[in-house]
């Protein structure tokens, strides 16, 4: 009997290798698979049924010898493609996953693998700018810039050679896509790669991975090692981070590449016009670069007809922190961030009431509850002073204490500064003092309009997002959590 069982990380940290070793000393055919991203069920495994793929979870390797005599009824799941979590989302970047070997080739092209490749290199490169700003894609990482003008600068822009960077440095807390994608589907990521050279006229690529991400780098190693003919001439590379959160800004990142000290470079000039090594530079992360593929295999406006407004397509939104229902859910823009928590995520895991949830990663603002009915798009979080950035939902329940979580976005933003701009490495470390004086009861009301006042500096005189980003979980947790700082 063919057992299914994920090698993703997620899986792997929850006991999948132990249960992989105890099926096959039992005679199951064992077969790693990626992820289906319904973390909460790892280790999650199928079987091959004959009539059908069913689904149990999580299973302990004890409990093996149970699911082989058909008596392991408590954690059968059933058909996991039918399981609310997944029929209800819209898997576009996410298609392959659960459903496929990551390093197979022949699992990648009998799935639509490479499609968007061909019809790339068909069209040429004004055409394939034009389906990507057709599709109304923005990065999936930060401030949601259209890819398709970054794209166009770049193909216009002149340099003696040009350069596809992928930034894969997942930082933020509560985000896991990247590495899911870099584990599962990697090809898929390669493929948008190769577009995005075809595209602008780049002969090498890189993929700038963080080091705690063993699993991704070694995928990331042997799928380059064995798509190399399918992208030629285009080149890809893999380079290793050495662990600074800074280094998920885009100059930062090029510094680093270049060898030099991870820290941020002024702008102008934009990495778009005088990127890596002095060229134009495309820098998109690992979700943008994952989508395009389906959008030059079904076409622009097939992807544009996803989402709301200004923010089209879908986004990969990661559901994490005290919540029942962890794991990665990919859904057109356009539910509500209360939707996201209670009806998908099944609210908290402690099942306490829910006090705040936290969107974008440490940088991001906190939501109570009050604004749960908030449109999960770029525009609807900015008009109430938040960012989507790479899509980390991380809730929170009633016992948290707001103005210890400010407090560690200042020694967070004060660890990770890279130095070279006074607001973030002085402001950081003064906000850390100040917060700490508030909450020993020393004249809060002073402070917190010290408070306020330093964010205001940072936010507006930093020279990259760390610095001025990290007002929004402080000043949001002071405007809506207001009792756990003068209680």
């Amino acid at each position: 009997m063919r057992l299914f069982l994920s090698d993703d990380a997620a899986a792997v940290a929850c006991g999948a290798d132990r249960v992989a070793r105890r099926a096959a000393a039992l005679g199951f055919e064992v077969v790693r698979t990626s992820s289906w991203g319904m973390h909460w069920l790892e280790p999650l495994v199928e079987l091959d049924t004959g009539s059908g793929w069913i689904g149990y979870g999580p299973v302990l390797p004890d409990e093996l010898p149970a699911l082989l005599a058909g008596e392991l009824e408590e954690k059968r799941v059933g058909e996991l493609a039918a399981h609310p979590f997944i029929a209800r989302q819209q898997r576009l970047t996410f298609a392959r996953a659960g459903m496929t070997r990551p390093l197979a080739l022949d699992d990648y092209a009998a799935s639509g693998g490479w499609e968007g490749l061909r019809r790339a290199r068909e069209l040429g490169p004004e055409a394939i700018v034009e389906e990507v700003k057709t599709s109304g894609l923005r990065g999936r990482g930060g401030a949601g810039f259209p890819a398709g003008i970054k794209w166009n600068t770049v193909r216009l822009a002149e340099g003696p050679r040009k350069y596809i960077v992928c930034n894969a440095d997942e930082g933020d807390s509560g985000t896991f896509a990247d590495r899911m994608l870099m584990e599962g589907d990697p090809y898929c990521l390669i493929e948008g790669m190769a577009i995005a050279a075809l595209a602008v006229g780049a002969q090498k690529g890189f993929i700038y991975v963080r080091s705690e991400y063993p699993h991704a780098i070694a995928k990331l190693d042997a799928a380059v090692r064995l798509s190399v003919s399918i992208v030629a001439p285009f080149e890809v590379e893999v380079r290793v981070g050495a662990g600074a959160y800074v280094c998920g800004e885009e100059t930062s990142l090029l510094n680093s590449l270049e060898g030099k000290r991870g820290e941020v470079r002024a702008k102008p000039p934009l990495p778009a016009i005088e990127g890596l090594f002095g060229c134009p530079t495309v820098v998109n992360n690992v979700l943008t670069l994952a989508a395009v593929p389906w959008i030059l295999a079904k076409g622009g406006q097939a992807y544009a007809d996803y989402g709301t407004g200004r923010s089209r397509g879908t986004m990969p939104v990661q559901l994490a922190g005290n919540v029942r229902h962890a794991g990665l859910f990919e859904t057109a823009f356009g539910l509500t961030l209360g939707e996201l928590v209670y009806e998908v995520g099944g609210g908290t895991a402690s099942g306490r009431p829910v006090k705040a949830v936290q969107v974008g990663g440490p940088l991001g603002a906190y939501f109570p509850p009050a604004l749960f009915d908030t449109i999960f798009d770029y525009e609807a979080f900015a008009a109430r002073d938040g960012l989507i950035g790479h899509a980390g939902v991380t809730v929170f329940d009633d016992s948290v204490d707001m103005a210890e979580q400010a407090r560690f976005a200042f020694e967070f933003c004060a660890a990770e500064s890279c130095g070279k701009c006074t607001p973030c490495r002085l402001g950081a470390v003064r906000g850390r003092e100040t917060m700490e004086r508030v909450i020993s009861g020393d004249d809060p009301a002073v402070n917190l309009a010290l408070i306020e006042e330093l964010c205001e500096t940072m936010k507006f005189g930093s020279l990259c997002a760390l610095g001025g980003f990290t007002p929004y979980p402080v000043m949001s947790a002071i405007t809506h959590f207001r009792e756990d700082f003068v209680g």
